[in-house]
Formats: C-alpha cells, structure tokens, sequence
C-alpha cells in the first residue's frame, strides 16, 4: 500500500501549500529525519527526529510536519510519535511547512513485521460429502495476535485417496462411500478434521428459472431442487451451480457474465448461456437468452462556465430565494476564493460575485435547503486554525460573510455538509463535528463523532433523514444516529449504528440511496487513489478506484453486491437520483450509469451507461486533460466541475445505439 497516495495524504498536503509541485528550494538547505528508515514490531512506538539544516550544518528555526500514507496500519503524531499497527510496508513523510518553492521532503520507509504463526484451523467445515461431489474446504493460519492470514499458503490431504482426493485449491472430491482424514499443513504447524462420504440420495435436480429472455445486467434467479428417486426433496442438497456462454456474434470475446451458488445470474454480454446444476453425477440444464441492455443516450453540452487560473474543486446548485438557479464552486491549491455563478440559463452561465477567505484551497461548499446560507470550507489558512465560513446569499450577487467558525478545527476542513440547521465539519481528517447554525451569526459545537480504531481517519460525511453516513478510508462507510431515532442519537449525542469496511481501504465518498425500482437500500461507496502521484500542472493525472454497491437493507449485515469501474481511471464524487447514478470519474470524465432492478456484478461490463461526457480544453490548467470532481442534477441538466476547465453543464438526449 504504501506505493499509493489517497487524498487524505492530500488533504494534509493542501493544508499548507499546493500540493506535490515540483520546484527546487533555495540552495543548501536541507531536512534531516533520524531515524532514517523504522524496523518495528506491531505495537512498537518509537519518535521520529526531524530539523533544518542551513548550508553550514546550523540548525534553523523552522516548522515540521508528518503524516502516514497509511494510517491505519501506521500513525503517526505532529511531534512524530510512531506507532505500529498492522504489519507490512508503509510509508512516512516529512516535510517542511514553508512555501510551495521552499518545501523539503523525506519519505521514511516503516517495514512493520508479521508476527509468528501459531497454528491453523478450519474454517466451516463440512461433516459428510455425497458419493461423487466435489466441495472446497478451507484452512487457514493464524498467528501470535489471534488474526487470521489468508495470504500464507496451507496444503490440504488426504490419507484415503480412494476415498476422497484434494486438489491444491482444497477441492475435496469423493469417490467412494467411507470415512477420510483430511490435514491442512503449513510449516511446523497441522490441523485435523474428519470427512465422511456418503451415498448420493440425489436422483434428479429440478432446475428452474423466473424468465428465458433478459438483458445485459438483469439478474435471473434460478432454482435448484434436488429430488430421491420417489420425488421427495432432499433438504440441504450441495448442489452446484455453473454456466456455459455461447456469444450472439463473433466480434470479439465470448459471453460472459457471474453465477452465485444462491441462484443469481447475472450476464455482461449478449448472448446464450446455459446454466448447469449438479450434486455429484447427479445433473441438470436451462438456458437463458441474454440481449443488449440499450440504454445509451446522447449526451448534449449546454454551457461551460471556464475556470482557467485555478483549479476547481466542488460544487453546489439550488434555487435562490428569488427563484433563479445559482451555482457557487470552491478553488483548490489557490487564494481562497469561492466563485458563485447564475447558472438559470445553463447556455450562458455568468460569474455574479466572489469571496476571497484566508485559505489556499476552498474544497467543499454546500448551501442550505432553504437557500438562504452557504458554507465553504478552509484549508490552508495563514494563522492554521482554517475551519469553516458562513456566508449569506440571499442575493448571491451580494454575499455577505456572517461569520467564521475555526474552534478545534485547525488541521483543516476538507468536506462539510449542512442538515437541519447544524453544519458536520470535518476536522484533521480524523472525526467531524457537529456545530449549530441556526444563529449564523454565532455558531457553537454541540457534538462530535471519531472512531476509536487504530490509525482511523475520515474524508466526507453526508447526512440524511438523521442518519450520518461518513468515509472512513481504512475502516470504510460508517453510519451514525445523529437524529433519526433508530439508535438513539442525536447532534449532541451521535450513536453509531453499523459499518462496512472493505479491503482496498480507499473509502473517499459515500451516498446513501433507496432504490425506487426493487426497494432496496444501498451505500454506493466511492474510493480514491493517486498510485502514480497528483500532477498540479503541466502533466495529466492518471488515479484509481471504483464505486461500491453496498446493501444496507439489513443494517446489521451489509453486503456488497456490484461495482462500477471504469478500466485504468479514478473515481470521485457521486450523485444519484431515480435510478441513475452520476458519477464523477476523475480521468474518464462524467459518466451516467443506470442503476435500476436488481444490483449484482460489474455493472460497467453490463452495458449500463447512459452517456459519458470528457470535458478538455487546450486553455484549461493541465491543457486537455480531464478530471471531473463532482456532478449535481438540477432541472433536467447536469451540473457538474472540473478540477482543469471550471463548471459545465449537460443535458441527456435522444436515446442512441451505441456501436
């Protein structure tokens, strides 16, 4: 992981000066860190040393930061104190506090080691096996701290091979009826279990399925029963489930598509495909035919408002008090400003005013339901308090600063969010606070929200119907009772009420939304990842990451059950609305996707985009190249920015086929 650069490190980096530019700084000085590379065991704490030399070797009064590029597997403190806290290897960076061109860096490689094995076990394994299947049994070892590690490689046998075989991927397969000891080995270390292969009851398999015809993305459930030979069902018959693909065309690759053993199919391209069911010699067949999804639209450019000078970052769009459309968007990387447009003809969208804060990059503004107040967010500000405004625009020709809230909010605000008169602020990317607003003119904190997990850190937060649904990178989407009752919470007492964290660790956004079509509710959890740097000028970015279909339904047992990833690109933020999702995908531009009937699978593979739009321009801050930040729908358009050229805005067309 530590190869990869998430924006957190780059919230960090914001907080002081443009970030990564690459400029040499005035001659002879130099920043020294001891020790130069750290050898730790988990839970060793050490201190890092770090000054300021001037050409002579004197020591200079200058500032110091830290910070880890992977905080939940090591941390680090302002005074760089270091902890370990998963194994592996990571990366600390030092680096000096003075302007973009006087900027001094070292990196610090951390190697964390893994404890020693201490055994292996079984997990879930079976009693029995019918005469004839074929079931994967899986062992794993564990080490000293009691966690389980996957990645060592554990070899299964088996002393009867006449009875029952196992492959090298723990596939048992049985031959004959008896009774098996199967051994999982791995080093000095054995484990034990005891198989037994019973006659087959299964006579036949009665396999069905909810429809013959679908379309790319539709999820076909079928149903698998296994029968004796007097018809009566066999209860808890292993039966396994599978498919051939036979493609509509010889254009390119064949059909494919995903099976779940619970009957769920879902298929990526066009085509035939038979689905086999088995219980050892025991078989059956049904077929589907699957045809294009043809939702492709065009997509039509209405306007662009052009940012050239700066970078853009967020956005917001609303109605005003006087019935016309505003957009306000933040700058990054700049002077603080934060640019507020008409945007009621979306053709001709105009700049109507500016507010300058003491920042060097505004990165998230919100306005209120009501559209009387507007929030921008500081990072980088000269005294490092940052923290957040508060702003009037009921006439957002003429926005009026009503106050500025920076108490405990000094490592910098990169998202906000405003729900039922009180701003979630976050706060050093390590939790987000809870202030009122309701007089603007004198906001006060009445709650706040961190995990208490190693290394945890947090990127945005989004709240509705009292439910506070926040990306915690490593430790994933969390959601907190901050009103809605489920658990008790409330602003001033936020309760958490469930999670999901997946392994990538790349949590960067999340949006909460109840499918009109099925009634399921999702997280859609979007990730964010810079494994080859972040180029501020001159050279086009390249970032990773995927968004995550997470089902929330069941609070207490979240699954998750599709993506959406474009190849070789980066995710961002996200928006969705009756069944479309609008995702803002960094390099791949904006992409429209539908999201609509059962989710499940790789639905870019699906043939479910609607339109995608790149947004360049030979004038833009890195000259044609696209990095869409965040997308908003408002009255049948599009609004979305871009990090290079600034605000545009897009309309869906015609339906078209896409060839």
């Amino acid at each position: 992981m530590q190869s990869f650069i998430t924006s957190t490190a780059i919230a960090l980096v914001v907080s002081t000066s443009a970030a990564f530019a690459q400029e040499e700084p005035e001659p002879g000085r130099k920043l020294r860190v001891s020790p130069a590379s750290l050898a730790l065991e988990l839970g060793d704490e050490v201190k890092l040393e770090a000054w300021v030399e001037d050409a002579a070797g004197e020591k200079l009064d200058e500032q110091v930061f830290f910070f880890s590029r992977a905080r939940r597997s090591v941390t680090v403190d302002e005074d760089g104190n270091v902890e370990a806290v998963k194994p592996g290897s990571f990366t600390i960076v030092v680096r000096t506090r003075r302007k973009q061109g006087d900027r001094l860096t070292v990196e610090v490689p951390v190697e964390i080691a893994r404890p020693p094995l201490t055994g292996i076990l079984f997990v879930d394994p079976p009693a029995e096996i019918f005469e004839g299947a074929t079931l994967r049994v899986t062992a794993v070892a564990f080490d000293a701290t009691g966690a389980r590690r996957p990645e060592e490689q554990v070899r299964i046998e088996s002393d009867k091979p006449s009875v029952a075989t196992v492959d090298a991927f723990g596939h048992v397969t049985a031959h004959s009826v008896g009774t098996v000891t199967a051994t999982a080995r791995i080093g000095e270390f054995a484990a034990t279990i005891q198989l037994r292969v019973v006659t087959n009851p299964v006579a036949t398999i009665e396999l069905a399925c909810d429809s013959e015809t679908a379309r790319t993305g539709d999820v076909v459930h079928f149903s698998a029963v296994g029968r004796a030979a007097d018809g009566s069902e066999v209860a808890g018959a292993p039966i396994h489930l599978a498919f051939v693909a036979e493609p509509e065309d010889a254009l390119g690759p064949p059909a494919s598509g995903q099976i779940e053993q619970d009957g769920r199919f879902v298929a990526e391209t066009p085509g035939l495909y038979t689905i086999l069911a088995s219980c050892g010699r025991v078989t059956a067949r049904a077929a589907v035919r699957i045809v294009a999804r043809d939702v492709g639209r065009k997509l039509e450019v209405v306007g662009h408002a052009e940012v050239f000078d700066v970078h853009t970052s967020d956005l917001w769009v609303w109605e005003g008090v006087d019935g016309r459309d505003y957009a306000v968007t933040g700058t990054w990387g700049a002077n603080g400003d934060a640019i507020f447009w008409d945007v009621t003809d979306p053709a001709h969208m105009e700049e109507i005013s500016r507010v300058t804060v003491d920042a060097r990059t505004v990165n998230d503004v919100k306005v209120s339901a009501d559209g009387r107040l507007c929030i921008l967010s500081r990072e980088g500000a000269s005294n490092r308090k940052n923290g957040f405004v508060v702003i009037d625009v009921v006439d957002p020709r003429d926005p009026k600063i009503l106050s500025i809230f920076d108490d405990k909010l000094t490592g910098g605000v990169h998202n906000v969010f405003i729900y039922d008169g009180n701003v979630f602020a976050l706060s050093a990317g390590r939790r987000y606070d809870v202030i009122n607003i309701e007089d603007a003119a004198s906001p006060r904190r009445v709650g706040t929200f961190e995990l208490d997990s190693p290394g945890h850190s947090i990127h945005d937060v989004w709240v509705v119907d009292g439910l506070a649904y926040s990306s915690n990178w490593g430790d994933g989407v969390q959601i907190v009772d901050v009103g809605n009752g489920i658990a008790g919470g409330s602003p001033e007492n936020p309760v958490r009420v469930g999670g999901y964290a997946y392994p990538s660790g790349w949590n960067h956004a999340a949006f909460p939304y109840e499918s009109p079509s099925t009634g399921t509710f999702y997280v859609v959890a979007g990730d964010e990842s810079f494994p080859y740097g972040l180029h501020v000028k001159d050279t086009p970015n390249y970032p990773r990451g995927w968004f995550h279909f997470i089902d929330f339904t069941d609070m207490e047992h979240p699954r998750e059950v599709a993506r959406y990833q474009v190849p070789e690109a980066g995710s961002h933020n996200l928006w969705v609305e009756d069944d479309i999702l609008y995702a803002a995908y960094y390099n791949a531009g904006l992409r429209i996707v539908d999201i609509s009937g059962e989710l499940m699978g790789d639905l870019y593979r699906q043939g479910r985009e609607i339109g995608w739009f790149l947004p360049t321009d030979k004038d833009g801050v890195i000259a044609n190249a696209s990095m869409v930040w965040g997308p908003q729908p408002h009255k049948g358009n599009v609004f979305f920015t871009d990090w290079n050229t600034g605000l545009w805005a897009i309309r869906l067309g015609e339906k078209t086929v896409w060839k």
